[in-house]
């Protein structure tokens, strides 16, 4: 275990030794080395100019829980942390110096400055991270776990929340999650009495806030978590019992919240009396006194000790503000990992099926040739998916890699950023692509943002399949075209099939690529036929695939609109008229070079056609991005067709007035030519 510079021999010990008065003193110098930290934490946020930029959140009054928990696990035990983690990151390892340089913003810090104070990542150690959004780290938590088993390495993972978190769905996902499948998690609430500025007995009726696991069918206790010696044993009985395979535990730790919630809160609004009970239960003063007491030190050799751990920090955080800031030229690497530049993949047999067979081939091939894929989601093991694409997969490659979870998808999406962070390559399905949008946070602040925070150090190799688009009967929660929302966050890859080859090709593609993608697939193209060549490996991402050439215009399509754009042009070819029809694949990242050369070769007559409604629309980004990169090209100005900005109908009648058509594709094509 890493321990922290100044204070070389009192990291906490992974050892179930007697707390006698050396292990309190050692606690103590600890204790008092982190209250230290936190306290020129606050102060450099203070400082004209501030010496530390933005919001921190402290952890006073909390350090002897991070203490205790990692002295109960194993070295090699992973933790996840809230956004109050600085003891949790010290605790575990982190280079003490290397903390204060990612709070202060510094090229040396843990992420470059990336990440400052509340959202320190370190996948790379046994610290996979801190975590800003309330909750979010306990569905990676389950993922690390699943890791853990598959690795067979006898590890457990512990995510600290605050009570708040008692109250998010994610919280409740993970739980659910991890007890239906028997994880080895240990859930550990650090209870200060606040939910950020709102009292926590104002939020909950219960008084312990363990109560609640037992819900789930998870063991829990309520325990002082000023005392390390309680924390630690309680950590390592739980610790055990996942080991044994007897699932999670839910700790609940009392301790006193001795700051605001953040460094510029007065706490206005709270009760001098509460501030003052707080006070009392001051795990610093109190191990200082269990050693007076006992005799085992005086008053004056205590005092002596926080004096020596202040100049010790003192003397780190000079060290540090003389630290470089980062390079602004930086400022945008790491988003994606570079572009492969990979030959095609060995072709080993070319045969018609359908494109939800071609899906199922490709999660096959997958699951065949990676040791470390596994599939779930929502119905996908025994049943085989509501549309049959995971059919036989759980039978023949067993319930511990292909499985059901429960109907949870923070926790599908959570549970696979942390698999994907420990070593498996997820490959997670989201039922309905409407149904993401109660879990876009695992996206978009968490799978998203793991790259480019640590500097390529850590990726998330996981794989999100969804299918979208308005099929007779559909109603407006079951029709929605997303594609324009994923694409606009960087760090997402994003496909759409649209033929049963690239149903293939591209669930391989992105199965083998080190960044979160997300493919979409079309469901009312499941049951076409079409031939598809089965491949040994995958092609890169990123590559457009053009259908057919003509120098009167070009159809840019993706999705559902690619046989309705192939349609139109048949019977454009029958009046005279031949277009090029290209079909992007992946929207991010975007083939430019076949764009651009689609737009030369279609005359500089571009139609964009997509299924989504028009308003912020991919098909605005292309148009915008062929005007901005190629407008001595165009011959006429970019056009589009879409669906109105209307909500999705279920009526086949509504929706037949709505959705482009091979018709309409083909009399838009007329009009722009004849513009």
């Amino acid at each position: 275990m890493g321990q922290v510079r100044a204070t070389a021999d009192t990291a906490p010990q992974s050892s179930p030794q007697p707390f006698d008065h050396d292990a309190i003193r050692q606690a103590l110098r600890w204790t008092s080395f982190v209250r230290a930290f936190e306290a020129k934490v606050l102060a450099l946020t203070r400082t004209d100019p501030p010496g530390i930029a933005g919001s921190v959140h402290l952890c006073a009054g909390q350090e002897a829980v991070a203490y205790g928990a990692v002295a109960g696990l194993r070295e090699d035990d992973p933790v996840i942390a809230t956004y109050r983690g600085h003891a949790w990151a010290l605790a575990a390892g982190l280079d003490d110096e290397a903390v204060l340089a990612e709070i202060c913003h510094r090229e040396a810090g843990i992420n470059g400055g990336r990440a400052g104070s509340a959202f320190m990542l370190a996948p790379h150690t046994r610290f996979i991270g801190e975590n800003s959004i309330v909750g979010a780290g306990t569905t990676q938590a389950c993922g690390v776990a699943l890791a853990n088993l598959a690795a067979g390495n006898g590890r457990v993972v512990l995510v600290s929340i605050g009570d708040g978190a008692m109250n998010q769905g994610a919280t409740h996902e993970a739980m659910a999650f991890a007890a239906a499948r028997a994880l080895p998690v240990i859930f550990l609430c650090e209870h200060n009495g606040w939910s950020e500025l709102t009292p926590t007995g104002d939020m909950f009726r219960v008084s312990r806030l363990a109560r609640r696991a037992g819900g789930y069918g998870i063991q829990s206790t309520t325990i002082a978590g000023t005392d390390p010696a309680v924390v630690r044993d309680t950590v390592a009985i739980a610790a055990q019992r996942a080991r044994d395979g007897d699932g999670p535990m839910f700790i609940e730790c009392r301790v006193p919240r001795l700051w605001g919630h953040y460094n510029k809160d007065i706490e206005h609004y709270r009760p001098a009396a509460d501030k003052k009970a707080a006070a009392a239960e001051d795990p610093l003063a109190l191990l200082g006194q269990r050693l007076i007491d006992a005799g085992a030190m005086s008053a004056d050799e205590v005092d002596a000790l926080h004096r020596e751990q202040e100049a010790a920090v003192d003397a780190l955080a000079e060290r540090v503000l003389a630290m470089p800031r980062p390079d602004p030229a930086t400022a945008t690497d790491h988003v994606l990992a570079p572009p492969a530049d990979a030959p095609a993949p060995a072709v080993r047999e070319t045969r018609e099926m359908t494109y939800a067979e071609a899906v199922n081939t490709a999660l096959r091939d997958e699951l065949q040739s990676q040791p470390a894929t596994v599939f779930y989601g929502e119905d996908v093991g025994k049943a085989g998916g509501i549309f049959g694409v995971g059919k036989l997969l759980q039978r023949d490659f067993g319930a511990d890699r292909v499985f059901d979870t429960p109907i949870a998808e923070n926790a599908i999406l959570g549970s696979a950023v942390g698999a994907a962070l420990s070593g498996l390559r997820p490959i997670v399905e989201i039922m309905w692509a409407d149904f993401v949008f109660v879990a876009f946070d695992q996206l978009i602040n968490q799978a998203a943002n793991i790259r480019y925070v640590t500097r390529g150090q850590s990726s998330v190799p996981m794989v999100v399949r969804m299918q979208q688009g308005a099929t007779p009967g559909s109603c407006s929660q079951h029709s929605q075209c997303i594609e324009g929302l994923l694409t606009h966050i960087p760090g997402l890859k994003v496909a759409l099939a649209a033929t049963p080859a690239d149903a293939y090709s591209l669930l391989r593609s992105a199965a083998a690529d080190p960044d979160p993608c997300v493919v979409i697939e079309a469901r009312a193209l499941y049951w076409t036929k079409g031939e598809v060549a089965l491949t040994d490996g995958a092609e890169p991402v990123g590559r457009a695939r053009r259908h057919r050439s003509g120098g009167d215009a070009t159809i840019l399509t993706w999705g559902s609109m690619l046989p309705r754009a192939l349609e139109a042009a048949e019977q454009l070819a029958g009046e005279g008229i031949e277009t090029t029809v290209v079909d992007l694949r992946w929207l991010n990242p975007m083939d430019h070079d076949a764009v651009a050369q689609a737009v030369a070769d279609g005359g500089g007559r571009v139609l964009i056609v997509h299924e989504a409604v028009r308003s912020g629309g991919f098909g605005a980004e292309l148009a915008s991005r062929i005007h901005e990169a190629h407008e001595s090209l165009l011959s006429a100005p970019v056009r589009r067709l879409t669906t109105p900005d209307t909500r999705v109908p279920a009526s086949p009648d509504l929706q037949a007035v709505l959705i482009p058509d091979a018709p309409g594709i083909a009399a838009a094509v007329r009009e722009l030519i004849a513009a």
